[in-house]
């Protein structure tokens, strides 16, 4: 995705949230890199225990070199997957990123700039894992069917096109799987979406958008891994087209904004995120956290916005996979002026 791009894309940042609400109204900082080898090693955990990677200052673009949701072990269509994976050493995380000023009750705005593929010959990854899926018995739906085959399939892409089959080409919309600030207290696994964000899978978390996390502890510790070079709503067989990416992300810090699930903002859209199970949970919590942020920062009464959302309210799918199901509850701004 070229410089004009990622121009286009962030035209609308002026009037953002992020712009108005952020410490640096839309100034961008010092650029910082975080390549493989300053990483070092991958987190498989999200919370306050390891060790930080780097400290960047409100405003600050950070370039974020990840790898794929299998940490680059499947190399060939003949692998595997069980011989080769181990669960839950899967969505190796990016980070920690201490953003300084921080403090809990903060949020802090992650802008997408762009996501580009790494490697020369970039190919992408999907497959199909033993007890994981939509569509099959896994440890939470337990049956007695055998599982289903093991497939691993390569896919060819570049910044335009997905070369998903002779007979079937997809464009190149990635996004970031999981994303997220560190828990107060737990350590909570990578596969795993909840309040502080993490593996949502929510397709709206990609290139032009703004993610708002909510801050719990000292210096936010910002996680990032686990890119798709495209996906479906629900990625229902557990698997986008994973893919090693080098992200271009910008943080701003919202003060004061207590938050308590992940939001989004787009061009046309503010989205409230929730994750659970059942899916009607995840449902409940997005919807509501809308409702009650339609009344704190739009000036709706309680029972209007509820109303109003069941008359234009969009539901949108992350994933259906995973210990916790994603989905997103949007409105258009429209309806808020």
């Amino acid at each position: 995705m070229g410089t004009d791009a990622t121009q286009d894309l962030g035209a609308w940042l002026d009037g953002s949230i992020m712009a108005k609400r952020g410490l640096m109204r839309g100034k961008v900082g010092k650029t910082h890199e975080l390549t493989e080898e300053k990483q070092g090693v991958f987190h498989y955990t999200i919370g306050p225990y390891s060790e930080p990677v780097m400290t960047v200052k409100p405003g600050d673009r950070i370039v974020v070199w990840t790898k794929d949701a299998f940490e680059g072990r499947i190399k060939s269509e003949k692998d595997k997957p069980s011989d080769i994976l181990e669960v839950p050493f899967l969505n190796p995380q990016c980070g920690p990123i201490m953003i300084e000023g921080a403090e809990k009750g903060d949020a802090v705005a992650v802008y997408i700039e762009s996501m580009l593929p790494r490697g020369e010959n970039p190919r992408g990854t999907c497959c199909l894992i033993k007890e994981f899926g939509g569509l099959v018995g896994t440890t939470y739906t337990a049956m007695l069917n055998d599982p289903l085959p093991e497939i691993v399939k390569k896919i060819d892409l570049d910044t335009e096109k997905v070369y998903w089959s002779d007979r079937v080409t997809l464009p190149y919309k990635p996004h970031i799987g999981t994303l997220s600030c560190s828990p107060q207290i737990d350590s909570i696994n990578s596969l795993t979406p909840d309040q502080h964000g993490g593996n949502m899978d929510m397709p709206d978390i990609c290139p032009g958008h703004v993610c708002f996390l909510p801050v719990k502890v000292p210096g936010a510790r910002l996680f990032v891994g686990d890119c798709h070079a495209c996906q479906g709503e629900g990625e229902i067989c557990g698997v986008a087209v994973e893919y090693p990416a080098v992200i271009t992300l910008r943080v701003d810090l919202i003060k004061g904004w207590n938050i308590d699930w992940p939001r989004i903002e787009t061009p046309e859209l503010i989205m409230t995120v929730g994750s659970a199970r059942p899916l009607e949970d995840a449902m409940r919590i997005a919807y509501r956290e809308l409702v009650f942020w339609m009344m704190k920062e739009y000036g709706f009464d309680k029972y209007d916005a509820y109303m109003l959302l069941s008359q234009v309210g969009k539901a949108k799918l992350g994933n259906v996979v995973d210990p916790k199901y994603t989905i997103g509850a949007a409105i258009s701004k429209r309806h808020l002026a």
